[in-house]
């Protein structure tokens, strides 16, 4: 397929009526993600306004059928003259006569898109980001792209918990907009875009639990052999722009605490934790910083028990206190507004009961 397949010379009106017809069934979930995936569409269309033919008409004179002595050539050679000059057969020059009226514009350029599969595959991930709108809960297991999909949830500031299955397997369980949570439309769309990068990753499957039309709940499983494929770059060094401001404002070292971007994997038995940060003191010291997006009180009660089971290491929660609830302060917690301040990092790290021992 080429140029033809992604609809280049056809109509405006033709189009437009594909368009409405494809984002029928989309409609239907009330996804401003996929709304906007629709109107991204719209605006990377170009279309023709002018093919020349009229402009070469007033060259050569007005079309007539029967000479007279006021104009030189007949109808025939005037066309003839026009398809000649142009290069192609007049009736397909006949046809886009009218591409000054916008419902008869041809499509010139589809941009963004390199070919009608990958045009294809991206209307197919939204559509799947439209479905998972609707998702109460998610479970994905991995191996080997374990760490990528947790950072990748943390990217997308989703209220993640992951734990091991087996001595190389993991499971990762995320919260779906349609859970608890108050906002829905914005976690909604992190949820969309945690997709569009996990369709990225490899040795994966999902299944989700979906609330129905009818106020049901339905399963919708995929995985990473399905075919799915994702337009997004690689992810940066931080998940957002507090962590990078966090890391910015730390400098080298900030009352003998270094701040290191890579954590690694922290396990304990079949409990598995990925930290944001990890915190060494130059005495030999080491703690861990997670900082939390979408919380509820309940999540953040979850998170406090898998951070209590891997006993011996001090971690840290930094939690945003947009829409604080009941339960956010507390010994090794640090709320914070736009930024994360690095001396109340430091202040609940050495306030966690480090005693005379410089042991970890």
């Amino acid at each position: 397929m080429g140029s033809a397949g992604l609809g280049i010379g056809r109509q405006r009106r033709g189009i437009g009526l594909v368009l409405q017809h494809a984002r029928e069934p989309v409609d239907r979930f009330d996804s401003p993600f996929a709304r906007c995936h629709h109107h991204a569409h719209q605006d990377a269309l170009r279309f023709g306004t002018d093919i020349g033919a009229v402009s070469l008409a007033a060259k050569f004179h007005p079309l007539v059928s029967v000479p007279d002595q006021i104009f030189e050539r007949s109808e025939r050679e005037a066309k003839g003259l026009i398809a000649a000059e142009i290069g192609r057969p007049w009736a397909e020059i006949e046809a886009g006569l009218y591409v000054d009226v916008v419902q008869y514009q041809p499509l010139r350029k589809f941009e963004g898109f390199g070919s009608p599969a990958e045009l294809l595959s991206r209307y197919n991930l939204a559509q799947v980001q439209a479905c998972l709108y609707g998702a109460r809960s998610m479970v994905v297991e991995a191996s080997m792209a374990f760490a990528m999909i947790v950072r990748h949830a943390k990217l997308a500031r989703l209220l993640v918990d992951s734990r091991r299955i087996s001595e190389d397997r993991y499971r990762v369980e995320l919260s779906g907009p349609a859970s608890v949570l108050e906002e829905t439309r914005r976690y909604g769309v992190s949820f969309a875009r945690f997709v569009a990068a996990l369709v990225a990753c490899e040795g994966w499957k999902m299944e989700a639990e979906l609330v129905s039309r009818w106020g049901g709940s339905v399963r919708f499983r995929m995985t990473s052999e399905d075919g799915y494929r994702s337009h997004l770059p690689a992810p940066g060094e931080f998940d957002s722009e507090v962590e990078a401001r966090l890391a910015a404002k730390w400098g080298e070292s900030r009352e003998g605490w270094r701040l290191v971007r890579e954590a690694g994997i922290l396990q304990e038995g079949q409990a598995t934790f990925v930290p944001d940060f990890r915190l060494i003191h130059e005495d030999g010291r080491e703690a861990f910083l997670e900082v939390v997006g979408f919380w509820t009180p309940e999540y953040l009660e979850k998170k406090r028990k898998t951070l209590a089971m891997f006993k011996g290491r001090r971690m840290v929660l930094a939690v945003p206190k947009r829409k604080a609830k009941v339960g956010a302060e507390g010994a090794g917690v640090v709320v914070y507004g736009t930024r994360i301040k690095p001396e109340e990092v430091v202040r609940a790290v050495e306030g966690m009961g480090w005693g005379h021992t410089n042991s970890r």
